[in-house]
C-alpha cells in the first residue's frame, strides 16, 4: 500500500494494499478503496463511499460529499463507484439524499474537469462527461452516452444509451437513445459516429435512421409519430424496440425534432 505521509486517512477507511493515496489527499469516513485505485494529490473521498478497482481520482475532485439538497438531514447514504473510472480535476459526485439511498457510477466512465453528478444519479458504463457538464439529482445515463462541454441536465431526466448532447445544450426532457441533442432538448439526428464506435453494423444503423426519420425529422406530436413508426413494423425488435420502450416509459416527456425558423435556427 502506498499512502503519502501528508495524506489524511480516516481510521475507519478500508484501503486495498494495491491502492495509492497521494500527497495531501483526504479520506474522511468509512470509505472503501479497491485494488489499483489511485487518489492523486489533493483528492477528497468522503462518507459512505466505495470505489472499485483501477479508478483514478485527480486533484481537487470530491467524491461522496453530502448532497446539495435542502431535504438532506445527515442520513447514512451511499456512493458506489465501479472499476476503471477517471475523475479529473474538480469533479464532484454526491451521495444519496434519503437514508440508505445510493448514487451509482458504473465502469469505464470518464468525467472531465469540473463536471458534476448530483445525488441519487445512476450512470452506466463508458460514459463521457466533458468539462463543466452538470446533471441534477436522480438523473439516469445509459451506456456510452456523451455529455459535451457545459451541458446541463434537469433532475429526474433519463439519457438513453449512445446518445450525445452537443456542447452547451440543455434538457429538461428525456434524451432518446442513439440521438444527437443540441440547443434546448432538440433532436438533431442519429448519432451515427457513436453507433459505429459502439460496434453497430450498417443494417442496425440503417434501421435506426429510418425510425429517426419518422420520429424526429420535424417537431410534431410524438405520440402520432410513434404510431406511424409502429404501423410500419410487424413486430418491433432489438434497437427499435428499445427506442420505443424508452419513449413509452417517459414521465418527463421526450426531446423532439427541430422547429422551423426563418433564419434556419432553432
Amino acid at each position: 500500500m502506498s499512502i503519502h505521509p501528508t495524506a489524511v486517512v480516516d481510521p475507519r477507511a478500508e484501503i486495498h494494499p494495491e491502492a495509492e493515496v497521494g500527497a495531501y489527499a483526504v479520506i474522511d469516513g468509512p470509505v472503501k478503496i479497491g485494488a489499483g485505485t489511485r487518489l492523486l494529490p489533493h483528492a477528497v473521498v468522503m462518507g459512505w463511499t466505495e470505489l472499485g478497482e483501477g479508478n483514478e481520482v485527480h486533484s481537487g475532485a470530491v467524491l461522496g460529499d453530502a448532497p446539495q439538497d435542502l431535504s438532506y438531514r445527515g442520513a447514512e447514504s451511499y456512493l458506489r463507484i465501479g472499476d476503471r473510472n477517471v475523475f479529473r480535476e474538480g469533479v464532484q459526485v454526491h451521495r444519496g439524499t434519503a437514508a440508505e439511498t445510493t448514487t451509482v457510477i458504473g465502469d469505464d466512465n470518464f468525467l472531465m474537469a469540473n463536471s458534476h453528478v448530483a445525488h441519487n444519479c445512476r450512470l452506466g458504463n463508458r460514459i463521457i462527461m466533458t468539462n463543466n457538464a452538470v446533471v441534477g439529482g436522480y438523473v439516469e445515463i445509459g451506456d456510452r452516452a456523451v455529455l459535451s462541454a457545459s451541458c446541463a441536465v434537469h433532475q429526474f431526466v433519463r439519457i438513453g444509451q449512445v446518445a450525445i448532447m452537443r456542447g452547451m445544450s440543455a434538457t429538461s426532457r428525456d434524451v432518446p437513445p442513439f440521438s444527437i441533442i443540441d440547443w434546448q432538448h432538440t433532436v438533431r439526428g442519429l448519432n451515427v459516429v457513436g453507433l459505429r464506435r459502439a460496434g453497430f453494423d450498417q443494417a442496425r444503423i440503417r434501421a435506426l435512421k429510418n425510425a429517426f426519420q419518422i420520429l424526429f425529422r420535424k417537431r410534431r406530436n410524438l405520440g402520432t409519430a410513434v404510431k406511424e413508426l409502429e404501423a410500419t413494423l410487424d413486430e418491433p425488435s432489438g434497437d427499435i424496440a428499445a427506442l420505443l420502450e424508452f419513449i413509452h416509459s417517459t414521465r418527463r416527456g421526450v426531446c423532439a425534432g427541430p422547429r422551423s425558423h426563418p433564419l434556419g435556427r432553432p
